[in-house]
């Protein structure tokens, strides 16, 4: 049976979204995966640390699928629903997880870790990440790369020509060698996202708020209705996500 616009509109508004596991989007919107397994090139380099540090780990997912951590091994986080769910996964692994507002300076002292990793971070302070590696450490990431889903984006907000730059892998790794940091390797990749129905849509706006900010379903409910009779007539909505796998050793 084909639900109505306002139950998807209700499914979507009632989702949890903390954490970021997107398991509620299966059956609704699918993601090409890149091709260099982060989850489990991060589990490698975890295991060859004595001290690491996850920035911004959202609700602990990605990182709690490490099949072991060093000694020292903390994460950072500051949305206080996920630093809950974070602390609920990661406490009984061994790691600490400490609320921060992801704001300069990290609560770290000088040379604290020989790993520093995140996944999909908002900001990047290029020069804390330097701070708190030891001489020779890693910082190891997977960023979002430039105007990743920006057709979805744009669908709500119109052309966003200034923004499409940002998150540029060249002016990131131009900030790293400035912040001291050398490039070790740099891989980018861009992915196929179909959306399949308009649930997935408020799901997504609510949860990655930067993507349309100040999201209400009240706000743009005639976008939304134009997006749900789209995709019944035309199928799914496809937009792409942009990726970038960067290794920075600290000189």
């Amino acid at each position: 049976m084909t639900k109505s616009f306002e139950e998807l509109i209700a499914e979507g508004e009632e989702a949890d979204v903390t954490g970021w596991d997107f398991g509620w989007l299966e059956g609704r919107a699918t993601e090409e995966r890149p091709p260099w397994g982060y989850a489990r090139l991060l589990g490698e380099r975890l295991g060859r640390a004595s001290a690491s540090l996850d920035i911004q780990t959202g609700g602990g997912e990605v990182l709690a699928e490490s099949p072991g951590f060093p000694p020292v091994a903390v994460a950072t986080e500051s949305w206080p629903p996920n630093v809950a769910r974070a602390t609920a996964l990661l406490h009984p692994r061994g790691v600490a997880v400490v609320a921060d507002p992801d704001e300069p300076p990290l609560p770290f002292g000088d040379g604290a870790f020989d790993l520093v990793t995140s996944r999909h971070p908002a900001t990047i302070w290029w020069d804390e990440i330097a701070r708190v590696l030891r001489p020779g450490g890693t910082y190891f990431a997977q960023h979002v790369g430039p105007a990743s889903a920006f057709e979805l984006i744009e669908f709500f907000l119109g052309p966003q020509p200034a923004a499409r730059r940002g998150r540029h892998p060249d002016d990131e790794t131009a900030a790293a060698r400035a912040a001291g940091l050398e490039i070790v390797d740099l891989r980018t990749a861009r992915l196929r996202i179909e959306i399949l129905d308009v649930s997935a849509v408020v799901y997504l706006l609510r949860k990655v708020i930067w993507w349309v900010p100040g999201f209400e379903v009240e706000t743009y409910r005639d976008a939304l209705r134009e997006l749900h009779e789209r995709i019944a007539v035309e199928g799914p909505f496809i937009a792409h996500s942009t990726r970038h796998l960067i290794e920075a050793r600290r000189r």
